[in-house]
C-alpha cells in the first residue's frame, strides 16, 4: 500500500465559491499604492485563502506538486525572504498605476517580500513573483568581439577576462484577466472559458469564480539582463540599447545553425555593452516562448517537414510548413511584450536590435519610441538559416534602406517593417 506522504485528508475542498469570512484582501489592479492594490495570494495550503487563480512559480508549480507528493517538500513550508530584496531600485513608475498599461506581470512583484510582511505574519501566503540580483555573464562571442577590436574592456561594464557586469531580473507571469482580454480584443468570459477548456480543465475557478480577476498561468516567464545603471533606464536622456529575444533553445544554447537566434542575441548583447560603456544602458529581454510559443516538439516536427518536402527546404513554403503542423504561424502575442518596458518606466529605445515588425509595432502602439532599428549583420547569418531569412524578408522583414542618411545626431531614420524573429 502506498504511503500518504503529505498527511492530507481524504477529501478535497473545491474553491468554486468565494469564502465567507472575508479575511483575504481584495485586489485593486492599477491602484495608486501597493497598500491600496493589495497582496496577490496564491495559498499553497489553503485555496480558500487565495485571491488569485493558479499557483506561484509558473511552470515550476507542477514540480512543486510532485515534490510534495513524494514527501520531499513540506506543503506548509513558507519561504524565508530575509535578505532577498532587490539590490537595485526599480519603480514605482507612472505606468504602474494604469490598469491598461501592465496586464501580464505584477509590477510590485519584486517588492512584496518586505511590504506585505504583516500579511505573512498573519499566515497569508504572499510571495514575490519577481526577483532581481547582480551577476556576471561570459560568452564566447564577447571574446571574439574583443579579439576583433569591436569591444574593449573598461573594467566597469566589461572586464579584461570577458566578464560582463549585469543586473538581472526573473519575472513570473501574472495575468490580470480583464486587462488581458481588453489588450487582445476578446471578451473576458470567452478568454476565461478558452483558458479553462484548453488547459484540460486544470483551473475551474476561471469559470466558477468571476470575482477572481488575476491568474498565475503555468507557463514560462521572462529573464532580463541590464548593463549599466538599471536605476536610470527610464531616463530618456540616457541612451538605451535593447534586444527583445524569444527563446530558441537549439540555437541559443546548442548553437544550431538553422536560424539566426543565437547570433542575433549575441549581437544584441554586444550593442548593449557598447551603449552602457558610453554612459547609457543596455537591456536584454529573454522570453520563454520556445518555437514562437508553439513548443519545441512542434518546432522539430516543422524542421522535418521543411527538410523532407518535395523540392527541399524553400523560402516560399517556410511559413506554410509551420501552419500545416501547428495550425498557426505564431502564438507569441507580442501585444503583451510592452509590459516589461512599462514595468521599467521605459518610453524610448535608442538602439533596437531587431528586424521584427511585430515587436516594433507592439512597442510603438504603446507609445514607446524606437529611434534606430539595427539589423543582424549579414556575416552573422549561418548558411543553413538563409532560407528562414529570405522567407522573412519576402514577408516584409525589416531591411534598412541603403539610401538612408543620418540625421544631425548620427541616428538613422529606420522606418520599415519586418516579420518576427
Amino acid at each position: 500500500m502506498k504511503k500518504n506522504r503529505t498527511n492530507n485528508p481524504g477529501h478535497i475542498v473545491l474553491t468554486s465559491h468565494p469564502p465567507k469570512d472575508g479575511k483575504v484582501p481584495k485586489i485593486k489592479w492599477g491602484a495608486k499604492t501597493l497598500e491600496d492594490r493589495g497582496p496577490l495570494i496564491a495559498s499553497m495550503a489553503d485555496r480558500a485563502a487565495s485571491n488569485v487563480i493558479g499557483a506561484y512559480a509558473g511552470a515550476y508549480s507542477v514540480y512543486r506538486a510532485v515534490a510534495v507528493a513524494t514527501g520531499e517538500l513540506d506543503p506548509l513550508h513558507v519561504p524565508d525572504l530575509h535578505n532577498t530584496a532587490p539590490p537595485a531600485k526599480i519603480g514605482p513608475h507612472p505606468q504602474w498605476f494604469d490598469p491598461d498599461k501592465i496586464v501580464s506581470l505584477d509590477p510590485w512583484g519584486h517588492l512584496v517580500g518586505e511590504a506585505f510582511d504583516e500579511f505573512r505574519k498573519k499566515g497569508l501566503d504572499v510571495r514575490p513573483t519577481i526577483a532581481v540580483t547582480k551577476a556576471h555573464i561570459n560568452i564566447p562571442e564577447i571574446h571574439a568581439a574583443m579579439a576583433a577590436g569591436r569591444l574593449k574592456p573598461d573594467g566597469k561594464v566589461l572586464k579584461g577576462n570577458g566578464d560582463v557586469r549585469v543586473t538581472k531580473a526573473a519575472i513570473d507571469p501574472v495575468w490580470y484577466l480583464p486587462g488581458l482580454a481588453k489588450r487582445l480584443e476578446v471578451d473576458e468570459n470567452d478568454l476565461r472559458r478558452s483558458l479553462f477548456e484548453n488547459s484540460g480543465g486544470m483551473f475551474p475557478e476561471l469559470i466558477t469564480r468571476p470575482d477572481l480577476k488575476v491568474f498565475l498561468p503555468p507557463i514560462g516567464g521572462h529573464t532580463l539582463y541590464f548593463m549599466g545603471d538599471v536605476e536610470t533606464i527610464h531616463d530618456t536622456s540616457v541612451p538605451l540599447a535593447c534586444r527583445v529575444h524569444d527563446e530558441c533553445n537549439g540555437s541559443d544554447v546548442f548553437g544550431s545553425d538553422i536560424c539566426t537566434c543565437r547570433p542575433y542575441l549575441c549581437h544584441g548583447i554586444e550593442i548593449c555593452i557598447e551603449t552602457a560603456q558610453k554612459g547609457g544602458c543596455g537591456l536584454i529581454v529573454y522570453n520563454r516562448k520556445e518555437g514562437r510559443a508553439l513548443g519545441e516538439v512542434t518546432k522539430f516536427l516543422v524542421y522535418n517537414a521543411r527538410k523532407r518536402q518535395e523540392g527541399g527546404d524553400s523560402a516560399a513554403k517556410y511559413f506554410e510548413r509551420t501552419e500545416c503542423v501547428a495550425g498557426v504561424q505564431d502564438m507569441r502575442f507580442q501585444e503583451l511584450m510592452p509590459d516589461i518596458f512599462h514595468w521599467l518606466g521605459v518610453t524610448k529605445i535608442d538602439r533596437f536590435a531587431s528586424m521584427s515588425n511585430m515587436k516594433h509595432d507592439a512597442l510603438a502602439k504603446h507609445g514607446i519610441k524606437i529611434v534606430e532599428r539595427i539589423p543582424i549583420p549579414p556575416e552573422l547569418i549561418p548558411p543553413d538559416a538563409a532560407v528562414e531569412m529570405e522567407a522573412k524578408k519576402a514577408a516584409g522583414y525589416f531591411v534598412p534602406d541603403p539610401l538612408q542618411i543620418k540625421d544631425e545626431k548620427g541616428l538613422r531614420n529606420t522606418k520599415g517593417r519586418g516579420l518576427d524573429e
